[in-house]
């Protein structure tokens, strides 16, 4: 993921900053618990596209 594109994406809901997940590829929004799917290297910024985090992955995220 480009560092420059990352730093101008921001979650469609909340507008809060995203962090990349280069294992998941994802792009993932803690304020709303949601992950944002990045496919063939492209961000898909659609909530109907988006999962919800599990209780698992929020909480690591909070530490």
């Amino acid at each position: 993921m480009d560092k420059k594109l990352l730093d101008i994406l921001a979650c469609p809901l909340c507008k809060s900053s995203l962090i990349y997940d280069k294992d998941k590829q994802e792009l993932i929004c803690k304020a709303d618990n949601l992950a944002f799917p990045i496919r063939d290297g492209i961000p898909v910024m659609l909530e109907d596209d988006a999962r919800e985090l599990s209780f698992e992955e929020a909480e690591a995220l909070r530490k």
